[in-house]
């Protein structure tokens, strides 16, 4: 959206805005209280998100992704809990080793090496770029360089797979679980060490946010920009570094070990590297674009985001290259133009969907979609300092068919992913699933969080765009 301010004196702080709305810091960013089915929700995914991560992993190291045979063995006695957990191998020195170097160079990266991408790739929004008004007022500053640090990392990765040979490309792979124990550690270590920055020496004491209810703020976080000196900014890092980036090398050390296994890399795996690293290629090149996403503008950084960078997204995210490790699936032709048609246009919906979005927040409406000038509705909203904002919510062009469509491209590829691994487990569609609950509960959270700032606007806003996700249907 694109927003203009207006300072208000002080003694309007605290009243309503002329939308209706309530001016207050809880309009944005996470909730003030808990109520018991978010604290049930919360303890539940504190208790089995770790558990479910290493259920998926294991099941494939033990039971060639069966994720129902682990289950049956325990139920017929033929199994214990003990004989599953010590068959798992364990943290080792050398997974350590690697899973040090690793983050150690993507911090050297991120804050160390200024972007020079920007200089020379047309198009391409790097270097120092500012982020979305915080609910205190505050503008924070990024130095935008992950497609920098992607192409650095590739390159490098790519010339030790030819050249060096320092490493085996299928080291990932070996060592995947040893690492998943790595990735834990981190993400809780970051994850306490945020909640208890945010009560002691928090960055901007303004865009903390305190329920009282420690399992809620743990997860949920209590700063807003947790940061260390000027450019080290937690949010973004974990959220679009050591994750993402080792995403599309996870698959490729996947990709290394079916060639090493069958003596051929499977045209399914060729997808599922393809598809995802398109996918991972436009987040880094849209960086800046990102700062303005619901995980940057609304999302306080605790375990949902500490733990899950570091964890949930690596490990589940690439489920579909580690089942083709053990399940190598060679597509007809046919089946394989239409998986990769169907990852494309959903590619395409979503890029262009996002688009329209930054061209009409860019231009403050000033631009054409769909070769006419874009309808839109006004819109003010209130900071907690007491400065007024007002937007523009586009209802034209993808943003006419649907309040989040958007999502609908980024499901159509996960899909395709899915697809790409046949019908034999149901393993490998976990993620489909998981996008589509996770995407549905973000446009209900997206959509209270608007209705909380905006008021009778957002109203005007769903009545003259009713639909979510599929126009007709939801």
């Amino acid at each position: 959206m694109a927003a203009h301010h207006e300072k208000k004196s002080e003694e309007r702080k605290h009243k309503s805005t002329q939308n209706g709305t309530q001016a207050s810091q809880g309009q944005w960013g996470r909730a003030w209280e808990v109520d018991w089915f978010s604290l049930a929700s919360i303890l539940f995914l504190l208790m089995f998100a770790p558990l479910i991560v290493y259920y998926f992993i294991m099941s494939c190291d033990q039971y060639q992704c069966s994720l129902t045979d682990p289950l049956i063995d325990l139920l017929m006695g033929n199994k214990h809990l003990s004989d599953i957990w010590n068959k798992t191998p364990t943290l080792t020195y050398t997974a350590a080793g690697i899973y040090i170097v690793w983050v150690a160079f993507q911090v050297i990266l991120y804050v160390f090496v200024p972007d020079f991408c920007h200089k020379f790739l047309p198009g391409y929004v790097g270097g120092v770029q500012e982020g979305a008004v915080t609910p205190a007022g505050v503008v924070n500053k990024y130095e935008i360089n992950g497609l920098q640090a992607w192409i650095i990392t590739h390159v490098l990765w790519f010339a030790n797979a030819y050249y060096f040979h320092c490493f085996s490309p299928t080291i990932i792979f070996d060592n995947w679980i040893p690492l998943l124990w790595c990735a834990n550690i981190l993400g809780y270590v970051v994850s306490t060490f945020a909640m208890i920055k945010g009560y002691l020496f928090p960055t901007n004491a303004k865009d903390c946010k305190f329920t009282g209810n420690f399992f809620y703020d743990y997860m949920m976080g209590i700063e807003f920009n947790p940061r260390i000196g000027k450019w080290f900014d937690f949010k973004l890092f974990f959220n679009g570094r050591p994750g993402i980036i080792a995403w599309t090398l996870i698959n490729l050390s996947y990709a290394a070990k079916q060639q090493e296994l069958y003596g051929q890399v499977t045209n399914s795996m060729i997808l599922v590297n393809v598809l995802q690293g398109i996918y991972v290629l436009d987040f880094f090149w849209n960086e800046a674009w990102y700062l303005k996403t619901i995980d940057i503008c609304h999302d306080h950084f605790g375990w949902y985001l500490g733990w899950g960078d570091c964890v949930w997204l690596p490990y589940l995210y690439t489920l579909q290259g580690l089942y083709l490790v053990y399940h190598p699936v060679e597509l007809c032709t046919a089946n394989a133009i239409g998986i990769l048609m169907l990852g494309l246009i959903g590619y395409y919906i979503f890029r262009m969907t996002n688009h329209q979005k930054d061209l009409f927040r860019r231009t403050n409406g000033n631009c054409k979609i769909w070769g006419k000038k874009p309808e839109y509705i006004e819109c003010s909203y209130m900071s907690v300092d007491g400065t007024k904002y007002y937007s523009k919510l586009m209802t034209s062009g993808f943003w006419g068919w649907a309040r989040h469509f958007n999502y609908t491209g980024d499901l159509m590829g996960s899909l395709a992913y899915c697809l790409a691994c046949g019908f034999e487990h149901i393993l490998p569609y976990f993620y489909i699933v998981y996008m589509t609950i996770l995407l549905t509960h973000r446009c209900i959270r997206d959509e209270h969080r608007c209705f909380s700032k905006y008021g009778k606007d957002w109203k005007r806003y769903t009545a003259a765009v009713p639909y979510r996700l599929i126009p007709g249907v939801f």
